[in-house]
């Protein structure tokens, strides 16, 4: 029977014992049983079990019939302990929006979404949003959740105004001083905790003087980025300057990397392999070009890997596997990639490389030496694909005066596997 005049209750009750829409999920807020409308608290009391967080369960606990179900650990299992009881009537609680970095995404990726009702409620960015008057299309929105703190650092840009969700009460404090070390220590950050409900507070200092004390858990942080002079901004486009990098001279130098780049053609979603990666720039670029690039740095000397390592981080691409091994035998067993790069030891790996990639693939090899030059000049006569020579030239003092220095010409081919 519906309930009053609400259309989406009486749809509801038609989704009963004989409907598909066993799942319902539904948004929560600090505010507990009071934000929910009609057809949320329908949800909640008519379910057979509720899952949730211990929290999302004391909330809910007003309207709970059924029986209840706090996550377990490790939250790895959860999808598999609501699909055992598909048949049944269940409903899982969430934190706000469940599809905005929430539980609904990742129950979505086994459980058909034709299987669920879904009620969301406003999710922590956008109450943080209608609380500092900011346009949510107009500020970057970041989940640092378990996540590294590293991953800020290509959003730090002048003027930027980003939200961001922490692991926790100390995670606020973290982000301040990672501000502050990068130069950014006068952006005004913004503390929002427990947003909606009866211990909302909002705070606002500088990175450089925070110094709050007690966060609550919950809370989400708004950064207005202002830079100083010194700070270590990360230019949005292929080619960062070399002295971003920490690096042996084992570098492809910027110009040649924006090229590199350009002809590996990066698409969303896709892997690299940097085969000889040096500094890793090339496997960096390339993740920074899209949130979800991936990419694998094959790096035979260990002092290096190491560099590698601390680039990524401080690129904020933390997600950069390195390995710390000598090719051809290092890429055994790696996944199929989209495109690869190899910038130094082309005669030991170029065939094996070849036939690793995907077809569609694309391979780029850059030579300096006339043995490598040769060689991919014998592959290109074989499999066609592109050739490209170029050079750069610097102005650079000459005794009194100023001349141009030419560093070494670059060979290049590019071949997409048929």
């Amino acid at each position: 029977m519906p309930v009053g005049n609400d259309p989406f209750i009486e749809t509801i009750s038609a989704h009963s014992a004989a409907s598909p829409r066993w799942l319902s999920i539904v948004g929560i807020g600090e505010d507990g049983v009071d934000g929910l409308g009609a057809a949320a608290r329908e949800l909640i009391g008519g379910a057979d079990i509720v899952f949730g967080g211990r929290r999302h369960l004391a909330l809910a606990a007003p309207l709970i019939r059924g029986a209840t179900r706090a996550w377990p650990s490790p939250f790895d299992v959860a999808v598999d302990e609501v699909s055992r009881h598909r048949g049944r009537q269940i409903c899982v609680l969430a934190s706000g929006d469940p599809f905005h970095h929430g539980v609904g995404a990742v129950l979505a990726r086994q459980i058909d979404p034709r299987e669920m009702i879904v009620l969301p409620a406003p999710s922590a960015f956008s109450l943080a949003a209608a609380r500092l008057g900011w346009s949510v299309p107009d500020t970057v929105l970041l989940s640092l959740h378990g996540r590294s703190l590293d991953l800020i650092r290509p959003h730090l840009q002048p003027g930027a105004r980003i939200l961001v969700l922490t692991s926790g009460g100390d995670g606020p404090a973290a982000l301040a001083l990672a501000l502050a070390q990068s130069g950014f220590g006068q952006s005004r950050l913004t503390v929002l905790e427990a947003l909606g409900g009866p211990r909302e507070r909002v705070r606002s200092a500088p990175a450089a003087a925070f110094a709050f004390g007690t966060v609550d858990a919950l809370n989400t942080v708004a950064i207005e980025v202002a830079a100083a002079a010194d700070a270590r901004i990360l230019p949005r486009t292929a080619g960062i300057p070399d002295e971003l990098f920490e690096h042996d001279g084992q570098i492809s130098k910027r110009e040649i990397r924006a090229v590199v780049l350009s002809s590996l053609a990066p698409h969303r979603g896709e892997l690299l392999w940097d085969i000889g990666s040096g500094s890793g720039s090339v496997a960096i670029e390339w993740m920074l070009s899209d949130p979800t690039m991936q990419a694998i740095a094959i790096e035979r000397r260990g002092d290096r890997a190491g560099r590698i390592v601390r680039n990524a981080a401080a690129c904020g691409v933390p997600g950069l596997r390195v390995i710390a091994a000598a090719a051809p035998g290092a890429l055994a067993e790696l996944p199929v990639p989209d495109a690869i790069f190899i910038g130094g030891g082309a005669s030991d790996v170029l065939d094996g490389a070849a036939r690793a990639l995907r077809p569609g693939g694309r391979l780029v090899v850059n030579a300096v030496t006339l043995e490598t030059e040769t060689l991919l000049l014998g592959r290109h006569a074989v499999l066609g694909g592109e050739l490209l020579r170029f050079s750069i030239s610097r102005a650079e003092p000459l005794g009194e005066k100023i001349g141009w220095r030419a560093a070494m010409p670059v060979t290049q081919w590019k071949w997409v596997k048929p």
